[in-house]
């Protein structure tokens, strides 16, 4: 057998080695769930956004507030969302928010955020008066002016962007890595002996 030969065979056998290796981190990062929870606290309410948990367990969720249940424990599956309205209070309070996942303690979750207290618009002491206008209206007594258009927004335009572009994003350098380690063996063993 040629050297040629036994180059190339190496090459194919690294080649191959550097695909099953991609293969074996593209299916380990398949199945990895990201349990997310997400909530948030107002001086009103209170609102829980959990998401991409596993709907083979039995998870739960609770809320407190100072202690008191808001939520009582719920169970829930791959997700749950809801917004919850807190009591009045006239100090602030401290909401708990715990979430235990089925498929081990390391996913569940226990946070303590502070609500404030709502700010309540101060009453004026004089009534504003509109200001004489010096130009005279061209419209009827007793008719109004249409309200002119608000402007629309139009929504955000979705990146596709999601959970696994870092996975993509690093099998796609290891594929270079090694495609740069093939060439620079192969390029070895071909350079001539001195």
């Amino acid at each position: 057998m040629n050297a040629p030969t036994r180059a190339w065979k190496r090459s194919g056998a690294l080649i191959a080695g550097a695909a099953f290796g991609l293969v074996g981190v593209g299916l380990s990062a398949a199945p990895v769930s990201a349990h997310t929870p997400v909530w948030t606290v107002t001086c009103s309410e209170v609102t829980v956004d959990l998401k991409a948990y596993s709907p083979n367990v039995t998870n739960t969720v609770s809320v407190t507030v100072d202690g008191k249940d808001l939520l009582p424990t719920e169970a829930f599956g791959r997700e749950f969302s809801k917004t919850l309205q807190l009591p009045e209070h006239k100090a602030e309070v401290q909401v708990r928010l715990v979430v235990k996942a089925g498929d081990g303690d390391r996913f569940s979750h226990d946070e303590t955020k502070t609500a404030p207290v709502c700010e309540t618009p101060k009453p004026s002491e004089t009534p504003e008066e509109p200001e004489p206008s010096d130009t005279p209206s061209t419209e009827p007594p007793g008719s109004e002016a249409p309200p002119s258009p608000e402007p629309s927004t139009p929504p955000l335009a979705e990146t596709g962007g999601s959970s696994t572009t870092p996975v993509i994003a690093g099998a796609a350098a290891a594929a270079v890595a090694a495609g740069a380690g093939i060439l620079v063996v192969t390029r070895r063993r071909r350079a001539p002996r001195g």
